[in-house]
């Protein structure tokens, strides 16, 4: 059961920690409308699309970017008050002790965690798509939208080379098939052009040679147009930097499982892209916790220093995210470490910070 005192606090921490995002909101809103408005104007976005595709996925991206800023913002501001206020101090004296104190925090930080992960495996997923797809016409269109020599892994037994490949018609050219049995080579097909089928999901393989080997004897056959199902799809070429985060958590499951076997180089970017989505909302536990070790004691001057160390800690705690990212996508950090070290080193100083905390 709830006591007066954990719906108190619950009540305070959800309505400081909603208030803080909606002003977050505005101030994003307005900053990037100031930064972007040259851009809608030069390429002459409607103004439906930017109101409902573009910042209809700008608005989530970054609320749940900056979720731990907020959330630690909010626990520190309406903590601090509470203790400059001294109504910390006679809830500890009426017999509650500082985990028991901590009991209504953690159940909205449980609150904020379950609709964090929602959103980051359901929702934020699309709202991205719709606001990468706005980006790449209205605000940073790609003059080359062609990708040269790709090499690519079909399946163990499938090799693919494509010398170009443009995005914009769907086509490739100087196209390359090889099939192997083992270390032998039984089949190789070259091909002036290979364009993507949208209807029939199909690739059209135009001016080909064929050259099928069977032991000692070969066999060349020619043609000028052949349909064929490949294990690979225009997407699979895309050059774009944002297009993972626009990626629903199945198809990004999917884009993982054929990255292994086809080796293009990007499976630390989905693997990174996978575990933020399930590791990052953790941050509401790691960072109320330390929120209310730092603000809990009653200073002098009020809640200013300690709300400027949480600001001055929750930026930390992203750039953090952001180094540990980088190394893994430059440096070779496994990703699964790089998501992991940012939370568990903030929990280990949030641990140290509540033992140290007055009581």
């Amino acid at each position: 059961m709830l006591s007066l005192i954990d719906r108190y606090i619950i009540k305070k921490y959800l309505t400081t920690f909603v208030f803080t995002m909606a002003i977050f909101t505005v101030v994003m809103v307005v900053f990037d409308v100031s930064e972007r408005l040259d851009d809608f104007l030069k390429y002459k976005a409607p103004l439906n699309k930017i109101i409902f595709e573009y910042y209809a996925g700008f608005i989530p991206f970054y609320l749940n970017f900056l979720c731990p800023l907020i959330n630690f913002i909010a626990v520190i501001f309406f903590t601090s008050k509470m203790a400059d206020q001294t109504e910390i101090v006679p809830i500890l004296s009426a017999g509650y002790s500082f985990n028991r104190l901590l009991r209504p925090y953690m159940i909205s930080a449980t609150l904020i965690f379950a609709v964090s992960l929602v959103f980051n495996i359901f929702i934020i997923p699309h709202t991205n798509k719709m606001k990468v797809d706005f980006e790449n016409i209205y605000v940073k269109p790609l003059k080359d939208n062609s990708r040269i020599s790709t090499h690519m892994q079909l399946d163990k037994n499938s090799y693919v080379y494509i010398d170009n490949f443009d995005n914009s018609t769907k086509t490739g050219y100087g196209f390359v098939l090889e099939i192997f049995k083992g270390d032998t080579l039984k089949e190789k097909m070259m091909a002036d052009r290979i364009t993507w089928d949208s209807v029939a999901t199909k690739w059209k393989i135009e001016g080909y040679t064929n050259r099928i080997i069977n032991g000692l004897h070969e066999r060349m056959d020619k043609g000028t147009v052949k349909d064929t199902t490949l294990d690979m799809k225009p997407s699979d070429f895309e050059l774009r930097d944002n297009m993972f985060t626009a990626m629903d958590t199945r198809e990004l499951n999917i884009r993982i499982h054929k990255e292994k076997t086809r080796g293009t180089g990007v499976i630390n970017d989905l693997l990174l892209e996978k575990y933020k989505r399930y590791v990052y909302p953790f941050s509401a536990f790691v960072l109320t916790l330390m929120g209310v070790a730092l603000s809990s004691k009653k200073v002098r001057g009020g809640i200013g220093l300690s709300l400027g160390i949480g600001i001055g800690l929750s930026f930390t705690y992203i750039v953090f995210i952001q180094f540990a990212n980088m190394f893994s996508l430059k440096g070779g950090l496994p990703p699964i470490i790089a998501v992991l070290i940012p939370n568990v080193t903030f929990f280990l100083v949030a641990i140290y910070l509540t033992i140290k905390a007055p009581k």
